[in-house]
């Protein structure tokens, strides 16, 4: 006994082993319960208080061993209620039987008789959940207690059956009726630890320990014997404490809202200095919203006492809130129900509390405010003149929380804020919410007010910037935003504001292309009848089926199928009824009418859809139904693109829509086609008799040439399938038969206004166009038909030359007519000549040496020609014939290539075009002056084509030549400069062309470096590197040593290499880009391992820097001293860029100058003294005009490959001269006694104590920037 009470109940001393085995085969521990003066019956028995007392520790200690069987931890729970009992009874006080760390330990029994396993699940699970959350998954960091705590948990523990859990539940919560007898009796103000723990048992222990059936119903006064399970006699057992009984209410409720603060936040705080979360699940959701109700009720019943705790407890939550996305909502919730309880007074004050949380320098604060205020948009709007004071009223409506919180936040320092914001914004409009829905109106709708419509209009354009942003997360959650914008009509769906949305579809960003396309789809679900959306959505999602990333391909094809193909059925008269029936009509429609250049992207969906067969014989039996519909050219459209029937079709609706267009006068041109595209697919199920019917039909129609351009190229298709056989000499024998006629009435009409004196008087341009047209698609079919007085004919739509085609007959035999020097004029109209132009082109595909003949000719005309037509025709017939005729048409590239400097955007834009589809397919190379040309068209006065251009030279050709701006950028110094003295770099070109791609002089100056910058900005590290020492060796070294003359152009090239070198694109990245952001900046979880990129981004620096410094010495150095004497003797002005190159090059080795220019002193003081003023300007521009909060310059990363190439380079230099190993990286940047392997490890695994967070509670004011105001902490 002495000893249980010497040792303050902490061990266990065994009792006499008869006493042992008496106790518990008669399970004395029941017996006590019944007696009602236990006072008086020790006294008779002679039994000591202290005795009983140390009994009862034997048995509620032993019962803390997690090896303790069950009775053991029965007997355990019963003695600790016995105990408890004790205490609560009259006279405990005076028999000194309560004792504070025996108390403790029967409150702790609750976790140490219930089996723990389910904890350690919960922990693996954790660390699941984190890795599945969090941005990255890294090895979690264990701290002394995780490690002591999980050794505890390995000790071996004995299986318990469903029979002795009840057993044990049954013994916990008879203990829990005995500790709330005691709450009700006993008053624990004087033992502050006794109170703190009962508060942590009650929260940590109790409240999940079994889940609750039903609602918990919270009443002042309860009868504990009707109380159901243990989470309620814990909610109770807390209100208790928060009465006077306990001490003084306003502690009491600090310490327990502090305890439950981490219930909300669905966190374990224990006995770790941080806490840590819980992996969210039913359970630990019932628990939470059980928490806050109960909070909830506190502050209804305690009113203003409880009311300043509320507000203390909800800027912990908002403090407190971790980064990730599930907690940041469930704690909004939180927040959104708590302030449910105050009144407008006290609400307008967290809200302004709110205002000033989100210029919180923490990231995941400025999120979590954003969420609460999306929360707090979803209550009613209170009304601001129910509230009392009178400056607090504005904070109540709902208009501030949108402006203030959620359309700033676009204007955040983070991308991850900026883009939480949009999204956010995104999801207000779908609250059903009348007072939101016009406060966001308000933000971007026109007023009759001039200064409210310009801050609509500044809104407006900040969004679309934010579309446009350079951040992949900011762009998705703007295009998140302008369409929900566009959907509920606060932005008008103008062409405009839908072109902004749609032209993301080619963002070069996968996920934001994935992004447009899901906003088009809704927006047009939203809008089905809107004809702008539809236009919209057709010219976003069609063009994506080309897609070179097969994921968006499949979403567009996912799209189009949706609204194409799914929604056609049967016709019926109420079809038009069907929303999405009408839509799928509606947008067919409009690709047989507006939309119909993009009919030629469904080619690629139609194929993949035939491969998967889409097209069943009941679908091409619906479509056929409509085809006398009002949407019968959507019909057709479709019936077109399926190509080849599988099964035989029900024809004859398709023939008696034949029928219709042959004696029709006037036909939709596009209708035709698609009909005839129809008739051709389906030839091979045609009967004999009704295929000569047609044939004869489309040769009778084609002879009359009164069908358009495309209705003819289609017939002429059409006859070849309708005239197709197994045999193909057969096949051949009817094109021969049936193009011979045509190609002979052709050349009989042009023979008639050629050879006629009043022939071209009399032209009838319309005809003419159409006889040309005609001849060159039908010669594509049966060149053998085409005679040389035909060529002749078609060359005298361009000349002049009649007199050698009188006489002339058909034959082949005649002398082929001379090869012409150049086109002379002739009194034919522009577009008939530019027709004339086409057909040659296609004669020329059929026979070489047309080709050989005529492309001289085209290219004159493209020297000379005045018509633009005609020179843009020649253009795309030149690029034609090179696909066919590849050896023969290189020689003429750079004619075609000079196009790029056509006075008309038409043709440089058609010379761009067809120029980058070659290179792609490698019909043309990078030879001559071509790079360069493509460089010019990147300063075009047209800024469409010079977007155009950057696109082709980005996303299309860089990819596959990756050294393609490295290789030639030293040639286009000396290109675009017109230089030609240097010996390595000289540019075969005329002086017409030198002339016209000329940027020489000051006045393209700015034109010049726009394309240096260009190239520099997609230059790696590695080619800026090789760059620099390539312009030391090949063009500073030619002027030092005078192998360039310094007169007045090698001065102009010398400067401009010095301004190129000072340019902040030409620095190495690797040590220009800003350090990654350290702790507070972004997200509590990024923190670690910002700390280890930080580790190896200096590891890298230092390397990269050690090596640039090196070669700098070697290199450049000496070149440089040798060229500032060689500047100073001709007393050049080129002397103030050098300054100004090496001025720039010093500033990252501020410190080192004498050691750089030991060779030159006056050198390195000049330096030196420019670099003090330098500085001294720029602190003095930095005071006046200090830094806007823009957002943060994105960190540049070092890759892999930039880091093994100047790790290569190091070793090279090194090497070469010592016979040490090169990288000593401890003395330069590694902690003494670690190795350079571990840097990214140790910061990894381990990691600096953590001390508590500091919990600041500002309250009632607004500031400009966060700083913690007179905190206000939990105890």
């Amino acid at each position: 006994v002495n000893d249980a009470w010497d040792l303050e109940f902490t061990e266990i001393r065994p009792l006499d082993v008869d006493l042992d085995e008496e106790l518990t085969n008669r399970n004395s521990m029941r017996y006590y319960f019944v007696l009602q003066n236990i006072w008086a019956y020790l006294g008779e028995n002679n039994v000591p208080v202290k005795s009983l007392v140390a009994a009862l520790s034997f048995f509620v200690l032993t019962g803390k061993n997690k090896k303790a069987k069950v009775e053991q931890r029965l007997n355990s729970l019963h003695a600790a209620s016995l105990y408890l009992l004790l205490l609560g009874m009259p006279g405990s006080i005076a028999n000194k039987v309560f004792h504070e760390i025996l108390f403790d330990t029967c409150l702790d029994l609750s976790s140490h008789c219930w089996p723990e396993n389910s904890g350690k699940k919960r922990k693996k699970d954790g660390s699941k959940s984190s890795k599945a959350d969090g941005k990255r998954s890294r090895p979690q960091r264990k701290d002394l207690t995780d490690m002591e705590e999980e050794g505890e948990e390995e000790e071996e523990e004995i299986h318990l059956s469903g029979s002795d859990l009840m057993k044990i539940r049954d013994a916990l919560f008879l203990l829990l009726q005995s500790l709330l007898k005691l709450l009700q009796t006993l008053s624990l103000k004087d033992r502050p630890q006794s109170l703190s723990n009962c508060t942590r048992v009650f929260t940590h222990n109790l409240l999940y320990f079994e889940p609750v059936i039903g609602e918990i119903e919270f009443a002042p006064v309860k009868d504990i014997t009707k109380l159901k399970c243990v989470p309620e006699m814990a909610f109770y057992g807390l209100q208790l404490l928060c009465s006077p009984k306990h001490g003084d209410p306003k502690e009491s409720l600090r310490r327990v809202f502090h305890q439950l603060l981490y219930v909300i936040l669905m966190m374990s705080k224990g006995n770790r200095k941080k806490p840590t979360l819980l992996v969210v699940n039913q359970a630990i959701l019932s628990t939470r919203d059980q928490t806050i109700s109960f909070v909830s009720y506190l502050v209804e019943e305690l009113k203003e006492l409880a009311v300043p705790f509320l507000h203390i407890l909800l800027q912990h939550i908002c403090v407190q809130m971790v980064e990730k996305s599930e907690f940041r909502s469930h704690g909004a919730q939180a927040v959104s129900m708590l302030t449910s309880e105050m009144t407008n007074t006290d609400y307008s004050r967290f809200i302004r509390w709110l205002l000033n949380f989100s210029r919180h320098p923490k990231m995941a604060c400025r999120l979590f405010a954003v969420d609460v205020a999306v929360a707090l948009l979803g209550e009613p709007e209170r009304k601001p003149e129910e509230c009392q004071d009178p400056g607090l009223a504005p904070f109540l409506q709902h208009k501030l929380l949108i402006q203030s919180l959620l359309f700033s936040g676009q204007m955040d320092e983070s991308p991850t804020v900026q883009g939480h914001a949009l999204s956010s914004l995104a999801k207000c409009l779908e609250i059903p919410s009348m007072n939101v829905t016009q406060a966001i109106h308000n933000l971007f709708n026109e007023s009759k007010s001039g200064v409210c419509t310009q801050i609509s209009k500044a809104n407006l354009a900040l969004l679309f910037r934010r579309v446009k942003d350079s951040r992949t997360s900011v762009r998705k959650s703007a295009l998140q935003a302008l369409m929900g914008l566009l959907k509920h009509d606060v932005i008008p769906a103008s062409s405009e504001n839908l072109f902004v949305l749609s032209e993301r579809c080619r963002d070069p960003a996968v996920s934001v292309r994935k992004k447009t396309l899901q906003c088009m789809g809704e927006l047009l679900t939203a809008n089905p009848l809107n004809i702008a959306v539809q236009k919209a959505w057709l010219h976003g999602v069609v063009p994506v089926v080309l897609d070179s990333e097969n994921t968006v391909q499949d979403r567009a094809l996912e799209a189009l199928e949706q609204m194409l193909l799914h929604p056609i059925t049967s016709y019926s008269s109420r079809s038009h009824q069907d929303t999405f029936q009408r839509l799928a009509w509606d947008l067919l429609v409009l690709l047989c009418q507006d939309c119909k250049n993009l009919c030629n992207y469904l080619g690629k969906a139609f194929s993949i859809w035939s491969k998967q067969n889409k097209f069943t014989p009941s679908f091409i039996t619906n479509l056929i139904s409509h085809t006398e519909a009002e949407h019968a050219s959507g019909a057709w459209l479709l019936l077109s693109k399926v190509g080849s029937f599988s099964a035989r079709p029900s024809l004859e609706k398709i023939v008696d829509a034949w029928d219709r267009m042959i004696s029709s006068r006037e036909i939709n041109v596009t209708v035709c086609c698609h009909i005839l595209c129809v008739i051709g697919n389906i030839a091979a199920h045609l009967n004999e008799d009704t295929k000569e019917r047609m044939i004869d039909d489309l040769m009778s129609r084609l002879k009359r040439f009164d069908m358009s351009l495309e209705v003819i190229s289609a017939a002429v298709d059409t006859l070849f399938q309708l005239g197709r056989d197994e045999d193909i000499k057969q096949t051949q024998a009817f094109l021969n038969d049936h193009g011979g006629e045509l190609v002979a009435a052709c050349e009989a009409y042009l023979a008639s206004v050629i050879l006629s004196e009043n022939g071209a008087q009399n032209l009838n341009e319309e005809q003419m166009i159409k006889h040309l047209h005609t001849l060159g698609v039908v010669s594509l079919q049966c060149p053998t038909r085409v005679g040389k007085r035909t060529v002749l004919l078609v060359e005298s739509v361009l000349t002049t030359n009649t007199d050698k085609l009188k006489g002339t007959k058909t034959s082949r035999t005649n002398c082929l007519p001379q090869p012409l020097s150049q086109f002379r004029a002739n009194a034919l109209p522009t577009k008939v000549r530019a027709q004339g132009v086409l057909t040659l082109g296609k004669l020329c595909l059929q026979h070489e040496e047309l080709v050989q003949k005529y492309l001289p000719v085209f290219a004159r005309e493209l020297e000379v020609g005045t018509e633009m037509a005609v020179r843009n025709n020649v253009v795309i017939v030149m690029c034609d014939l090179c696909v066919r005729y590849t050896a023969i048409v290189d020689h003429y590239v750079p004619n075609i290539s000079a196009c790029l400097r056509d006075s008309e955007a038409v043709i440089r834009e058609q010379a761009l075009i067809m120029l980058t589809n070659l290179l792609q397919e490698e019909f043309v190379k990078w030879k001559g002056s071509l790079f360069f040309r493509f460089m010019v068209a990147l300063v075009d006065p047209e800024p469409a084509i010079a977007s155009l251009c950057k696109y082709c030279l980005l996303h299309l050709l860089l990819k596959k030549n990756p050294d393609m701006f490295s290789q030639h950028f030293i040639e286009c110094i000396f290109h675009l400069n017109c230089y030609d003295k240097h010996k390595s770099y000289k540019f075969p070109q005329s002086e017409s062309e030198k002339l016209k791609f000329s940027l020489r002089g000051a006045g393209f100056l700015d034109k010049r470096f726009q394309i240096y910058r260009f190239l520099l900005e997609h230059f790696t590290d590695a080619q800026r590197f090789n760059l620099s020492n390539k312009i030391n060796h090949s063009i500073l070294a030619c002027f030092a040593d005078e192998e360039l003359p310094l007169d007045e152009d090698g001065a102009a090239i010398l400067s401009e290499t010095f301004k190129i070198l000072s340019l902040k694109e030409m620095k190495l990245q690797a040590i220009s880009a800003p350090a990654v952001g350290g702790a507070g900046e972004e997200g509590e979880e990024e923190n670690e391992y910002n700390m280890a990129r930080a580790v190896l981004q200096t590891a890298q620096r230092k390397l990269v820097s050690q090596v640039q410094k090196k070669a700098f010495i070697e290199n450049t150095v000496p070149i440089i001293t040798n060229l500032k004497s060689l500047l100073e003797q001709k007393r050049s002005t080129v002397m103030k860029d050098l300054m100004a190159y090496l001025q720039v090059i010093m500033q990252d080795f501020r410190s080192e100058v004498k050691e750089f220019f030991a060779g030159d002193e006056q050198l390195a003081e000049e330096l030196e003294f420019a670099l003090k003023n330098a500085e001294k300007n720029r602190e003095m521009e930095e005071e006046n005009c200090p830094p806007a909060g823009e957002a943060r310059t994105p960190t540049a990363e070092v890759s892999a490959a930039t880091f093994l190439f100047f790790l290569f380079v190091y070793l090279k230099q090194f090497c070469s001269k010592r016979n040490c190993c090169p990288l000593d990286l401890s003395v330069s940047f590694r902690p003494r006694g670690m190795s350079f392997s571990l840097i990214y490890l140790v910061s990894v695994l381990s990691g600096k104590s953590i001390e508590d967070r500091a919990i600041s509670t500002p309250i009632g004011m607004i500031c400009q920037k966060w700083h913690p105001i007179t905190p206000l902490m939990f105890q």
